[in-house]
């Protein structure tokens, strides 16, 4: 199946609900992995796979597809629900992840499942990976565009910025970077860790386009993703203000679900509050 299509504001609740489950599921049957960060990305991606991201599910070499590049690699429950719900494999594989032979290893590999462009897991890589790809694409004359899914943890790392300043000199329009700024990383607040703000300042200062949303507001991720495919000559900063759990009341704003996954009683009390809507 070929993308964008536009969804109704039940199907993107739906869908979305859809996903924080499978976080839960996935997270609880694996007995690891990381549902705090996977949650709170979760009304990004849906927006972004379905109704923005050019890509077609039966053909991941399609010359015209935009590029998606994972920075905050540790999030791959919320990575792998979004290619299994948008149907690039089948989501039963779900359960298996973390389990020994299965494709769906704790970190991605851009060599399965299918879906996936670039291997990660080291904080502030992928945003230089990202960066070149964009450069590749603008050398080459393509259209396609690059999106990059960061966190405060890769903007605590120096390489992220040297991608950020290389990405403003060489006017890469066709990047865009969606920060998840869920405030919270495995070892408490970020601001006591090693502060990252004011983001917004300092990716101006990098010359960049800056917009701020919510990042749970699904009107307002699809009008910052429009307005980033408009402005032209210099890359795009979306700083969306997220919560770490977003979904589960036990897990949000909670920095012990970083990389925690619930017992069999807390995944059914999370599933309990993520009822799909008849």
């Amino acid at each position: 199946m070929k993308y964008p299509i536009r969804l109704t504001e039940l199907e993107l609740q739906q869908k979305a609900l859809q996903m924080r489950r499978d976080i839960v599921e996935m997270t609880c049957a694996a007995g690891s992995g990381h549902p705090g960060g996977s949650l709170s990305a979760v009304d990004m991606l849906v927006v972004l796979y379905n109704e923005f991201l050019k890509h077609d599910t039966e053909d991941t070499e399609w010359e015209e597809r935009d590029r998606m590049i994972f920075c905050k690699c540790h999030i791959t429950p919320a990575i792998y629900s979004i290619l299994a719900r948008v149907g690039y494999f089948d989501p039963k594989m779900l359960l298996t992840f973390r389990k020994l032979g299965s494709e769906l290893q704790g970190h991605p590999s851009r060599f399965s499942p299918r879906g996936i462009e670039m291997s990660g897991g080291s904080l502030g890589q992928n945003l230089s990976i990202a960066t070149g790809v964009a450069l590749g694409l603008k050398h080459q004359g393509k259209p396609n565009r690059v999106f990059a899914m960061t966190s405060e943890g890769d903007l605590q790392e120096g390489q992220s910025w040297e991608a950020i300043m290389s990405a403003a000199h060489y006017k890469l329009d066709n990047l865009c970077a969606l920060v998840d700024y869920n405030k919270l990383q495995i070892d408490g607040n970020v601001e006591d860790v090693m502060g990252v703000h004011p983001l917004d300042e300092k990716f101006k200062s990098f010359n960049w386009n800056v917009l701020i949303i919510d990042g749970h507001n699904f009107d307002q991720i699809r009008q910052a993703l429009k307005k980033a495919l408009t402005l032209k000559g210099r890359p795009t900063a979306i700083i969306a203000h997220t919560i770490k759990g977003k979904g589960v009341s036990f897990m949000e704003n909670q920095a012990g679900w970083h990389g925690k996954a619930p017992s069999k009683e807390e995944m059914e009390k999370a599933l309990a509050e993520l009822q799909l809507k008849n």
